[in-house]
């Protein structure tokens, strides 16, 4: 009788204690929040992008009446550059000094009676005065015309649009050609082929013709990185282009005060009339 009794509250007792065992067990392989935080691979970081950036060896031009034209030399570098790629030469670099926009207005003379009239005109928006370019080489060789398109990069892909959008479309893009023409024949629209030249696997130099007639104003240069034929990277800077010297002097003078001006130029045109008069006299 006592081995019984004892038999059943032993077998009590680890009906008891079993249940905990097996909650220790299973609380001893769940692994806390700090655990899992130190099992998980830590992430891996993100390849930090090409890039590039430009400096101008000026930002401010000061031109004369006897300017003659000069080059304008920007200088660049490429950041984070993938070193087999530069050295594969698969970077181009395409570099753009793009004047302060403004209305135009191209006319086109026809022949009337023996005399050259103006019988049409179209009026185009936001055109550049001047637009001069430079690439590492020849344009078709860095990207498709559709980048250029989507770009607005190059003379022949700007964005230049007619005021009345209404009109004839064959008419507005013959217009559109001739104020290209006109603008290329005056030297505001070129490219220099080659004009952009790697000194190193990320530095660059590039060299931009300024013309003759190039206009004062806050000009744009705007600097494309490609790679493989894809745009990657865009950087820009200013250039101030303004006029100096006697002339300079004047034109500020007559915006400045300009009855002053009005006075001094009517006093000038009489005395010279006078002085001319007394020269040229005949006794």
């Amino acid at each position: 009788m006592s081995r019984g009794l004892f038999a059943v509250l032993l077998l009590a007792l680890l009906a008891h204690t079993a249940p905990a065992f097996a909650q220790d067990d299973i609380e001893g392989v769940v692994p806390t929040p700090a655990e899992n935080a130190a099992q998980e691979p830590a992430p891996q970081q993100a390849v930090n992008p090409e890039s590039i950036q430009i400096g101008l060896s000026t930002n401010r031009v000061a031109i004369t009446a006897d300017f003659s034209g000069a080059d304008l030399t920007i200088f660049g570098s490429l950041d984070y550059a993938d070193p087999l790629v530069a050295r594969q030469g698969r970077y181009d670099v395409i570099v753009v000094l793009e004047g302060p926009a403004q209305e135009v207005v191209v006319r086109r003379k026809d022949r009337v009676l023996g005399m050259w009239i103006n019988m049409e005109s179209e009026t185009f928006t936001n055109v550049p005065v001047s637009y001069s370019v430079a690439t590492t080489r020849m344009p078709q060789d860095i990207t498709d015309t559709n980048s250029y398109r989507q770009l607005s990069l190059g003379a022949d892909y700007l964005h230049i649009e007619p005021v009345d959008r209404d009109g004839n479309p064959a008419t507005i893009s013959e217009f559109r050609e001739a104020l290209r023409e006109r603008k290329a024949a005056a030297g505001l629209f070129n490219m220099r082929v080659g004009g952009v030249e790697f000194l190193s696997q990320s530095l660059f130099r590039a060299s931009l013709p300024l013309s003759p007639s190039v206009p004062v104003g806050t000009h744009k240069a705007r600097a494309f990185l490609f790679k493989n034929g894809v745009f990657i990277k865009e950087s820009s800077a200013q250039l101030s282009i303004v006029k100096s010297g006697f002339e300079q002097t004047i034109a500020r003078f007559s915006v400045n005060h300009g009855f002053s001006y009005g006075i001094l130029a009517t006093a000038l045109a009489i005395v010279t009339g006078w002085i001319g008069r007394i020269v040229f006299r005949r006794d």
